[in-house]
């Protein structure tokens, strides 16, 4: 065998043992294949000189070193030049089982107002600051990475107590000089001991992520993940999976609360309220399953089903008389979608309706959130003759400035300012002038989770239109509705 064919098995074989390592990245793949068809043309010429030979080894070194070069910058993150997620999640399958030391997932407290306020520069200085700082306070043999925007994971060979996790925050959170000026920032952290809850891979990082959860939820800086965790996480994620499944097999229904009309005593009107009957967890709270529907992206479809509900059971009690108007609660989500005006317009038409059967409530706290979307949609639905009410009034954290340009109805007042209303001067005071702000806007007025007779008659005396509670009844299905109706219809305030 002459010293080409020599060489070019030698290279053929150092390419093979590159592949085994370099083919888990795709973009790579397509180079090596090309370099492998160069070679075979090659091998297939009549003659080669040694000097050929040697040039043409040299040219195969340059480029397997430049594979090398392009395999590390695809696991390597850009702009902190600190490992990335997919390089971190590879090393650290290397080191499995990983029993031993301390993963840390931090965050940068409200990052993205650094971009809103200074420009994505100084935030991008920030990050490559941070990182920076992160590796010079790491021990040898940490790794190192940024997870995504804002999101940095360590791995500490050895554990690491909560005292030095702590001396790591506040040496993280000494200022930053960025273009000449000097910020502080926050930092927030979570942490999985790896000897007692050592697991998967995907495991241990979503452990790791609920500590970090935690330590936003309760606005700490730093939460270690414990036993039992998990269990919100999976009920969460159960209950997100199996709601389009709820929706098809009747697990969800309908109640309805009714509302006392001051002075009469009588009903009007009523609230459409969901329920869920989960085969395995049970009874599940709206005030559960409707954060979580639009978290995931499914409110959509559970308001969609709600209003079918409800136009549905109107056009079923109108035939039978009973003539009331049914509150509907939307998230914010539903103003943004552009199909509801026109939804609502159709059901109405399909269901032989007029527009003041029906009421949208919606929560003061996301209304605020796009004030200028909202007022935009409730403009609408009022043009179609839909009355709307702002819902739990007074507990957001809108300014009352704002109050003068949302085109509502009515508000409902939160049972948390009925604590104290009766032997309470100040909560009375309260009461009183939020139905007097309220009524001085032309809203009506409604409070809620009324149960005696006491405050009942306090709040009559200041002028509410409803009182919604258990005093006078507490949700109920149709039918229940349909056999107390006569009494809830003639019922009068003494």
């Amino acid at each position: 065998m002459d010293s080409f064919w020599l060489v070019f098995i030698s290279c053929l074989l150092l390419i093979i043992l590159l592949i085994v390592v370099l083919l888990r990245h795709k973009k790579l793949s397509n180079e090596l294949d090309n370099l492998c068809n160069s070679l075979a043309k090659d091998g297939e010429q009549s003659s080669l000189t040694g000097v050929n030979i040697l040039v043409k080894f040299a040219f195969i070194k340059q480029q397997v070193a430049e594979l090398i070069i392009k395999g590390r910058q695809v696991e390597q993150d850009k702009l902190t030049e600190l490992d990335n997620r997919l390089s971190m999640k590879r090393k650290l399958a290397q080191l499995m089982p990983l029993d031993k030391g301390s993963l840390v997932l931090l965050d940068i407290y409200r990052f993205r107002y650094v971009n809103d306020l200074f420009g994505f520069n100084f935030g991008d200085e920030l990050l490559k600051q941070m990182a920076a700082r992160v590796k010079s306070l790491s021990p040898d043999g940490s790794l190192i990475a940024r997870m995504n925007e804002d999101e940095f994971l360590i791995y500490f060979e050895s554990p690491m107590l909560a005292s030095q996790l702590q001396q790591l925050i506040d040496k993280l959170q000494l200022p930053y000089d960025i273009f000449g000026s000097i910020i502080t920032t926050r930092v927030q952290m979570g942490h999985l001991a790896l000897e007692p809850f050592h697991s998967d891979i995907s495991t241990m990082l979503r452990r790791l992520d609920l500590a970090l959860k935690k330590a936003k939820t309760h606005d700490i800086a730093l939460a270690e993940y414990v036993l039992g965790d998990d269990v919100v996480q999976l009920r969460e994620v159960s209950i997100i999976n199996s709601l389009a499944k709820a929706l098809r097999d009747g697990e969800l229904y309908m109640v309805y609360q009714p509302k006392q009309s001051l002075p009469q005593g009588n009903c009007q009107q009523v609230e459409a309220l969901m329920r869920w009957q989960h085969p395995q967890l049970g009874s599940i709270s709206p005030a559960e399953f409707i954060p979580l529907a639009e978290y995931s992206g499914m409110i959509d479809i559970v308001s969609q089903w709600a209003l079918d509900e409800v136009f549905a059971q109107q056009s079923l009690w109108q035939k039978m008389d009973i003539r009331l108007q049914v509150a509907v609660n939307l998230s914010s989500q539903d103003l943004r979608n552009a199909g509801l005006i026109t939804g609502i317009k159709a059901r109405l038409e399909q269901y032989e309706l007029t527009a003041d059967s029906l009421s949208i409530e919606i929560t003061e706290s996301k209304l605020m959130q796009d004030l200028d979307g909202a007022v935009a949609t409730i403009n609408e639905l009022r043009g179609l003759g839909v009355d709307v009410a702002i819902d739990d009034f007074g507990t957001g954290h809108s300014s009352l400035a704002y109050l003068k340009y949302l085109p509502v109805d009515e508000v409902k007042i939160d049972k948390a300012f009925l604590d104290g209303l009766t032997i309470d001067s100040r909560a009375h005071h309260i009461m009183e002038t939020s139905i007097r702000l309220a009524k001085g806007l032309g809203f009506k007025v409604t409070v809620e989770g009324v149960e005696t007779y006491d405050v009942m008659q306090v709040l009559s005396t200041m002028g509410v239109d409803k009182i919604q509670g258990d005093i006078f009844s507490k949700p109920i299905k149709a039918q229940e509705l349909e056999t107390r109706w006569h009494q809830l219809s003639t019922a009068s305030y003494q």
